[in-house]
């Protein structure tokens, strides 16, 4: 079966019976800027949890969010009983926040049978869909295997040599007050800022009530990169540049790679710590 990489709360009630579908629940209870859900434990029935930040991210990093080792990931993949042929449903509890990021991850690992669920668990409850509250229960391990793609990550090298001579645009998906240095970054000891040969987007221009904008609202969106070639996303920590990245796509751009690191690996590697002035 083919799957879009976005899908709607219609789309995915329809599917429940394929029982190559596996829905994952990649809810936060809060996020880096402040937002709460209205509910942490709310979830769709038989959906797996998908804790992105404490499992699915590289917990030797100093970095957040930081891609886990193919191997890692492999590992705990298995254990949520996903296989190579399963179709993925991700969500969160937000609309769309984390979902996106997760989406890639299973992307640059090789696999591309994947989608989020457009307006997450809020559209799936708007929709009259049932609900359940979160619990663990045991599954049968998967036969998962990560092959991982580097096209899909830019270093900090890259991003580097990319101000020194410009091979790509990076597209930073922060607020425009973080991105011209007037308004503070949640991570206290950073600077605000930007990064030479980047431009703004921020990841709430690209959605309307926490769904996607249409592919014709989105191509306005992105008319600021009209004449890149080659766009690189970026944001705080690696999460809503994931955001942008999907939108982009359905606005019929074709690049999916992700700075990881973001403005937080960029100003704590040039320095721009507030404890330095």
């Amino acid at each position: 079966m083919e799957v879009k990489e976005i899908v709607s709360a219609t789309w995915l009630h329809a599917h429940l019976g394929n029982e190559k579908l596996i829905i994952l629940d990649a809810s936060l209870a809060q996020t880096a800027t402040g937002k709460t859900p209205a509910s942490s434990t709310e979830t769709i029935p038989n959906a797996r949890y998908f804790d992105l930040k404490h499992v699915y991210s590289d917990a030797s990093s100093v970095f957040p969010n930081t891609l886990p080792a193919p191997a890692a990931f492999e590992e705990e993949v298995r254990k949520l009983g996903i296989d190579t042929d399963s179709i993925l449903v991700v969500f969160d509890n937000l609309g769309v926040y984390s979902s996106p990021r997760v989406l890639w991850l299973f992307q640059s690992m090789g696999h591309q049978k994947i989608a989020v669920l457009d307006g997450g668990l809020p559209e799936w409850k708007a929709q009259g869909f049932e609900v359940e509250e979160r619990r663990p229960s045991p599954l049968k391990s998967g036969n998962f295997k990560a092959r991982f793609n580097p096209e899909l990550l830019a270093t900090y090298e890259a991003v580097l040599a990319n101000t020194l001579n410009k091979t790509f645009t990076l597209v930073d998906a922060r607020s425009a007050g973080r991105f011209n240095g007037t308004a503070p970054e949640p991570r206290k000891q950073l600077q605000s800022g930007s990064i030479p040969n980047s431009v703004n987007i921020p990841y709430e221009r690209v959605l309307t009530d926490g769904k996607f904008k249409s592919k014709e609202a989105l191509q306005e969106v992105f008319k600021p990169t009209a004449d890149a070639e080659n766009l690189v996303f970026s944001c705080g920590s690696g999460l809503t540049a994931c955001i942008v990245m999907l939108a982009a796509v359905r606005a019929g751009r074709s690049s999916k790679r992700l700075y990881d690191g973001s403005w937080t690996e960029w100003a704590e590697l040039q320095n721009l710590t507030l404890d330095a002035e």
